[in-house]
């Protein structure tokens, strides 16, 4: 997939998991692209460790897809989620 779908699904990705955490996560539309980004790369390797057993990097494999965008938003979830975890330690 080419890098401009990838802003797309981060942004859309990123967009929703921000819509569905609770709480404020701050952050600007770069902020949400990024971790849309970075979530599709945790939804897609979590996806492959849990379809074939093996732990390997990669996207969230649909591309641009329903099933692609789901698996996104899920790795953009957890990857709010760890943002989260770091700010707090580093303010405590």
């Amino acid at each position: 997939m080419n890098i401009i779908a990838w802003i797309i699904l981060g942004l859309i990705a990123g967009a929703i998991a921000k819509a569905i955490y609770p709480g404020y996560q701050g952050g600007g539309i770069v902020a949400t692209m990024i971790l849309g980004i970075v979530g599709a790369f945790i939804g897609g390797t979590l996806f492959t460790l849990l379809r074939t057993g093996t732990l390997q990097i990669t996207s969230a494999g649909a591309g641009l897809s329903i099933p692609g965008l789901i698996v996104a938003i899920i790795g953009s979830v957890i990857a709010i989620y760890l943002w989260g975890l770091l700010q707090r330690r580093s303010r405590a």
